[in-house]
């Protein structure tokens, strides 16, 4: 099996023609809402498979209230990686930092919960069914009462996207609507923790990527 460039791959997000261009423009307009509707004071995050952050970063440097995200993004590529430090370091988001790890394993994200967002970005396409499911019930472990997790998946098959929003609500979440443009082979959705946070354990493997 050829596994995917995960560096090149982000010269997509700069080709207007792009649909990897339009899904993080959505993405990060969806961060822009969890920003404008959070209460004062910091706003927790992580950022799983974050690449360089793009998505975060982006948004982090015009938004107002930009500078008060505070978290962490990892990743397990070493350049994407040195590149989101760059771009962090350059906005001057003290808040942010970005590790190498894998993201897949709870133990990556141990001292960074609970967060107010979670972004589980370009993995639910590149993951198992299996991983999936029990990638949506660990999410709760991360999240502070009233969290919102954004995800994203190509929208084929259509009722597989009906499977997900099904396992986040037996996660405990509200799943919110899907952005599914019309011609484009992405889908952004949302949910909103509304059970109770389970205590966080570092464990198990949640995922690992198959291609």
């Amino acid at each position: 099996m050829t596994l995917r460039d995960y560096v090149a791959f982000h010269d997509h997000y700069d080709d207007p023609r792009s649909g990897l261009y339009l899904r993080l423009l959505v993405v990060q307009d969806l961060i822009s809402s969890v920003l404008d509707e959070a209460p004062p004071g910091p706003v927790r995050v992580i950022s799983m498979c974050a690449g360089q952050g793009r998505d975060l970063i982006g948004v982090a440097r015009r938004h107002r209230r930009g500078r008060d995200l505070t978290g962490l993004l990892v990743e397990a590529d070493p350049d994407n990686v040195a590149a989101g430090r760059d771009a962090i370091a350059r906005a001057g988001l003290g808040g942010l930092s970005i590790v190498q790890g894998d993201a897949g394993r709870p133990a990556a994200y141990s001292g960074a919960v609970p967060t107010d967002l979670v972004l589980a970005c370009g993995i639910f396409g590149n993951i198992s069914h299996e991983d999936i499911e029990q990638t949506i019930g660990f999410l709760p472990a991360l999240c502070a009462p009233g969290a919102t997790v954004l995800w994203t998946r190509h929208p084929e098959p259509a009722e597989f996207l009906d499977t997900i929003q099904g396992w986040f609500a037996g996660a405990g979440f509200q799943p919110g609507p899907l952005v599914l443009p019309p011609g484009i082979l992405f889908s952004v959705g949302s949910a909103r923790l509304t059970g109770t946070p389970p205590p966080f354990r570092a464990g198990q493997q949640l995922f690992t990527f198959v291609r």
